[in-house]
């Protein structure tokens, strides 16, 4: 086993177990084990237990952007400082000025990447199971866990409507007319979700500060280029691959969308949005309260008991007898 191989053992046995769990699941409520609905459903199931693992993770990032976007004013000082200068002394000074701010203010440019640094292994984990199991009918070799060989030799055979085999790529599609149609509509909705995600980050989750940075411009970059990415991998990755990868940009278009709806960054559109909406609903709240208290004086004042008015002394009667009351 390489070095690499050995590194992933431990995350194809969890990628494993929780595969194999999901599918006996989904037997056991009846469906089909050799269906492809049922290994992608399984495949489901994986991403859901792995993203909501890691959304601990991405809080720690949403701390870190922000950590960042305080600190991108200073640290567009320290370029401006050093702009236009390219000798090696004013890039080492450069550089030891950055990492002091970023080594003060606890920041770390990568600690945003770390989700998805994370689920590259994972990614890539998957994609070695898959792998083995659609070569299980040539090296029967089973998985590193709970994938045994009838559970690899049913994966690997398995296919989408009996016509899209789940092991099988563009690349390996051999004229496969539904391999081909069902890729090509998993990478546009992949490559829209994360155009998506993107785009509502840069619209409506960034300040003005941050829209002047290079960072700003860095991420317009990945906004075209991604989708270049996933032309490629909808090329070259297994129909099972990508269903993974489809349902995790799905979670990432969804998750972003709470976040940017409810921890917003300070400054930005989103920010703005959510301050309204919570003026609109402090507004009507203290409206609604005002008239639960003029309600309840109402109800409070009809409780009380009505004063008598005191009798006059003419009015009163008279007893037997001549004598007043």
């Amino acid at each position: 086993m390489d070095i690499i191989g050995t590194v992933l053992w431990p995350i194809k046995w969890v990628v494993e177990l929780l595969l194999v769990a999901f599918h006996e699941l989904w037997t056991f409520l009846g469906m089909d084990p050799n269906a492809g609905f049922t290994w992608v459903l399984s495949i489901v199931g994986l991403v859901l237990v792995i993203r909501a693992a890691l959304v601990p993770i991405f809080v720690r990032q949403i701390v870190a952007q922000r950590r960042m976007l305080e600190v991108a004013p200073h640290l567009k000082k320290i370029q401006d400082k050093y702009k236009g200068k390219k000798d090696q002394f004013s890039r080492e000074a450069m550089s030891r000025e950055t990492m002091a701010l970023y080594k003060k203010t606890g920041t770390n440019p990568l600690s945003s990447c770390l989700p998805l640094l994370i689920q590259m292994p994972i990614f890539f984990s998957l994609f070695s199971v898959l792998s083995s199991a659609q070569n299980y009918d040539k090296t029967h070799q089973a998985g590193v866990g709970l994938l045994t060989g009838p559970l690899a030799k049913s994966f690997g055979e398995s296919s989408l409507f009996n016509i899209a085999p789940l092991k099988l790529a563009i690349s390996t599609a051999n004229g496969n007319g539904a391999v081909i149609v069902i890729a090509v509509v998993m990478v546009i909705l992949m490559t829209g979700s994360q155009f998506i995600t993107q785009l509502q980050i840069m619209s409506k989750n960034q300040s003005a500060e941050m829209k002047a940075s290079p960072m700003f411009k860095q991420q317009r970059v990945l906004l075209y280029l991604l989708p270049l990415v996933f032309a490629f991998s909808g090329f070259t990755f297994p129909l099972g691959v990508m269903f993974y990868w489809l349902v995790s940009n799905f979670w990432t278009m969804g998750q972003q969308f709470l976040v940017i709806r409810n921890l917003p960054t300070p400054g930005s559109e989103a920010a703005l949005a959510r301050e309204a909406r919570l003026a609109k609903k402090a507004q009507r709240r203290g409206i609604t309260i005002v008239e639960d208290e003029k309600q309840q004086d109402a109800v409070e004042e009809a409780k009380k008991p009505q004063r008598q008015q005191p009798v006059n002394q003419k009015n009163r009667k008279k007893k037997p007898g001549g004598k007043k009351q």
